[in-house]
C-alpha cells in the first residue's frame, strides 16, 4: 500500500520525506518525538532539515577517516547544499530533494547552512576552546544557527524570536557538551574554556578521573548554571512561534532542560559509563502535556 502524501507534500517527495524521517527517529528519538507534534507541512520540512544535519555532523565524527580528507568531503556538501538550496539538488539523493523543496517554500538562508558546516570544520581533529568567547561561537555555528532555521520553517510573529533562537541553541548545545563530557574527551575534544578550568584550579584530565569530587562538581555545577542563565534568557521565544508549532518547542526545551537538570543534581554523572537521560515516565509526562498543547493549538 502507497504511503499518503502528508498535507503540502508533493507526492513525489514521498519517498524522500519519508527516509529523512527514517533517519530522524533512528539517530535522534528526542528530536522525533518532538517534531511528530509539529503539523504539515511544516514536520516533513524539519525532517529534511535534520536528516541534513545529521550527515553534516557524521562527516566530521567520521571514524578512520584522515582529517584532511574529513575537510575534502565537508567542502563537497557545502557544495551540494548550495546547489540544493538554490533548487538544483544533485544527484537525486532523498536530503538534497528534501532540502530544496524545503528551500522552495520556506525563507531559508544559506549563511546559515554555511555557518553549520564552519562548526562541523571546527569538530576536525583535537578541540581545545580556550574562552567563553570560542566556546559561545563554537554553539553559536553548531546549534544557534539550527534554531535560526527551525524559527524560519515554524514561522515566528517577533524580530526578536531571531536573537532568542540563538540563546535557546546555546543552552542547548551546552546541555549536550556537559551531558556528552566523558565520550567528547575520549575522542580528544575538550569544549569547555581552558580559562574556566584554570579558575578552578582544574584541568580536564582531573575532571574526567573525578579525581576532586567537591572540586569537580563545584565546577560542573557552574557550567550548569551558565546554560540556565541562556534557557532563561530566551523563555518569551516559545510565545512568538506560531501557535501550532509552539508544542514541539516545548517539548524540545523540557527534555534538554530535564537533562541539565540532572546533570546539575548529579555532575559525577557525566563521567560514568552511561550517558545522561531523562527516565521513561519523565518523557511520557512531556509527550503527554505537548499533545494536550497541540490539540488545543489547533
Amino acid at each position: 500500500m502507497s504511503r499518503a502524501a502528508p498535507a503540502g507534500v508533493p507526492a513525489d517527495l514521498i519517498p524522500a520525506i519519508a527516509e529523512c524521517e527514517r533517519v530522524t527517529r533512528t539517530r535522534a528519538r528526542n528530536f522525533w518525538y518532538g517534531l511528530k507534534l509539529t503539523p504539515e507541512p511544516q514536520r516533513s520540512a524539519m525532517y529534511a532539515i535534520y536528516a541534513w544535519m545529521r550527515e553534516a555532523d557524521d562527516l566530521a565524527d567520521a571514524e578512520g577517516i584522515p582529517d584532511d580528507e574529513r575537510v575534502r568531503r565537508i567542502a563537497q556538501f557545502r557544495h551540494d547544499t548550495d546547489a540544493a538550496l538554490a533548487g538544483r539538488p544533485p544527484g537525486g539523493r532523498a536530503t538534497w530533494r528534501a532540502l530544496a523543496w524545503v528551500a522552495a517554500n520556506h525563507e531559508l538562508a544559506p549563511r546559515d547552512f554555511h555557518d553549520m558546516l564552519d562548526g562541523q570544520l571546527g569538530d576536525v581533529g583535537v578541540v581545545r576552546c580556550e574562552t567563553w568567547d570560542d566556546l559561545r561561537g563554537f554553539c553559536y555555528r553548531v546549534a544557534s544557527t539550527v534554531g535560526l532555521v527551525c524559527i524560519r520553517v515554524w514561522g515566528h510573529s517577533d524580530g526578536a524570536a531571531q536573537a532568542l533562537a540563538v540563546d535557546r541553541g546555546i543552552a542547548f548545545q551546552l546541555t549536550n557538551i556537559l551531558r556528552d563530557y566523558r565520550e567528547d574527551f575520549d575522542l580528544g575534544r575538550v569544549y569547555l574554556p581552558a580559562e574556566d578550568f584554570r579558575r578552578m584550579d582544574l584541568t580536564p584530565e582531573a575532571l574526567r578521573a573525578w579525581s576532586s569530587p567537591a572540586q569537580c562538581a563545584e565546577f560542573m555545577r557552574a557550567q550548569c548554571d551558565r546554560a540556565e542563565q541562556f534557557f532563561l534568557r530566551s523563555a518569551p521565544l516559545d510565545a512568538m512561534i506560531t501557535p501550532s508549532c509552539r508544542p514541539t518547542l516545548w517539548a524540545m526545551t523540557e527534555i534538554y532542560r530535564g537533562i541539565l537538570g540532572r546533570v546539575h543534581a548529579r555532575p559525577d554523572a557525566v563521567v560514568g559509563p552511561g550517558r545522561v537521560r531523562l527516565p521513561a515516565w519523565r518523557k511520557a509526562w512531556i509527550a503527554f502535556r505537548a499533545r494536550r498543547m497541540a490539540g488545543a493549538s489547533r
